[in-house]
């Protein structure tokens, strides 16, 4: 879409980059000013297909919660108890958990949660007995499993399911026909990159049953900017306007009711970052000017969701890169190199991207040289090694004992200071 109210060059730049720092499958994101969904991108993917958002589902439950307080179910102040009594956390308040600040474990007990079949309440509630709390109330911690025991509230008392409520009473007033329960067609499939090979793995999409409320929810870029849209104008049908203030308001120094915080040159935004295996999902808002930002990514790692307002919304400019390409095959002379090496004492890493091989510095964080397959050679094609050959020096069995390049020597482990460097 065309808008003369933001530079669609640029913000198609800040994708490609995106995509390929994060060595990214597919990402999608989406530019609203003044609550209007004014530019759309993506490199990899398509704006049709729904995404795992992860924990902006939060931000669906607590509005669920608020709708019951403002019709007198509730008060924010209520231990969760008396609508969950058998929860070994029922001395936590509704408002506590909404902030994150209930004192209680992230994450529940068991397997990880977000990659294992779900389970029921039942078996939840009883494989958390309160005994993992992390501290009392009061302070900020994140609380996956707080959610859990919001969402059951919400069910109990609406006496009905978790997600028909808020498909019923949140999505579905606010026009928000594309996000799903699971990962209903058309769907994006979630993925893992490989850290030195660069091939993918398919992650699970699970069903997180009982975790649900905290990060189970599927959407795209349009449904979340409606989203986005009625956190900075409201929706007379889904909350009252002082109640959306209310929400906004801080509770610490990063969150609200349900709400992450974010400061971006000196204006807030408020919304919610998302993850679950194979996807990353950041939503974020101005809820004064209407300004704000949504991207969804295939990838359960990669993207710094909350840099991505600055970016898209800011005016530095964004240099042209080139796009990161999954791996289909590594070459047979390249596999056994992968991986952790040692110069002397300093760190470094060997991996495969967009059919190179490149050599990065775990200190500085950064990339020193690459290499090429040239017949029977690795060749530096740029940095110090540029036109050097990396030679791998092979034991008598014919597994690789190290390194050589131009007289630099890289071992898996660092070198022994009485023992004689490898040559």
């Amino acid at each position: 879409m065309s808008d003369p109210r933001v530079d669609a060059a640029r913000c198609d730049a800040v994708l490609a980059s995106l995509q390929a720092q994060g060595r990214l499958p597919s990402v999608v994101a989406g530019v609203l000013r003044g609550g209007s969904l004014v530019w759309t991108g993506t490199v990899g993917g398509s704006l049709d297909d729904r995404y795992r958002i992860g924990s902006i589902t939060k931000t669906v439950t607590a509005v669920a919660v608020l709708q019951l307080r403002d019709e007198g179910l509730l008060s924010l102040d209520d231990p969760i108890g008396r609508f969950v009594p058998e929860t070994g956390y029922a001395a936590a308040t509704v408002r506590q958990l909404l902030a994150h600040t209930a004192g209680m474990q992230s994450e529940p007990v068991g397997s990880w949660w977000e990659r294992s079949p779900g389970v029921d309440f039942a078996t939840l509630v009883a494989a958390n007995d309160g005994s993992r709390a992390v501290g009392g109330p009061g302070e900020f911690h994140y609380s996956n499993l707080g959610f859990a025991l919001l969402g059951e509230a919400v069910a109990r008392l609406r006496g009905e399911s978790w997600w028909d409520v808020v498909s019923g009473r949140v999505l579905a007033p606010l026009g928000m026909d594309d996000t799903a329960y699971g990962d209903d067609a058309p769907a994006a499939q979630g993925w893992s990159v490989d850290h030195f090979a660069g091939t993918l793995t398919r992650e699970p999409h699970q069903d997180t049953v009982a975790m649900a409320p905290a990060g189970q929810l599927w959407s795209t870029v349009g449904d979340l900017a409606r989203f986005a849209r009625f956190l900075t104008e409201g929706h007379a049908d889904v909350l009252a306007d002082a109640t959306l203030r209310e929400v906004e308001r801080p509770t610490s120094a990063t969150y609200g009711l349900g709400l992450w915080l974010l400061d971006l040159s000196g204006r807030r935004l408020v919304g919610h970052p998302g993850s679950m295996p194979g996807f990353q999902a950041g939503l974020f808002v101005d809820p004064v000017t209407g300004d704000g930002t949504v991207v969804l990514s295939s990838s359960t790692t990669g993207l710094d969701t909350d840099a991505v307002p600055g970016l898209l919304l800011g005016d530095v400019p964004v240099p042209a890169v080139e796009p990161w390409v999954p791996t289909d095959r590594v070459p047979q002379a390249v596999a056994p190199l992968l991986g952790l090496w040692f110069w002397g004492n300093s760190a470094l890493e060997l991996r495969w991207h967009n059919e190179t091989l490149h050599q990065r510095s775990l200190a500085l964080a950064e990339r020193t040289d690459v290499f090429e397959l040239v017949d029977d050679r690795i060749v530096g094609t740029w940095g110090y090694h540029r036109g050097e050959s990396l030679d791998v020096v092979r034991r008598a069995d014919g597994s690789v004992s190290h390194l050589e390049c131009a007289t630099f020597v890289y071992t898996r482990t660092p070198y022994d200071p009485q023992a004689p460097i490898p040559g």
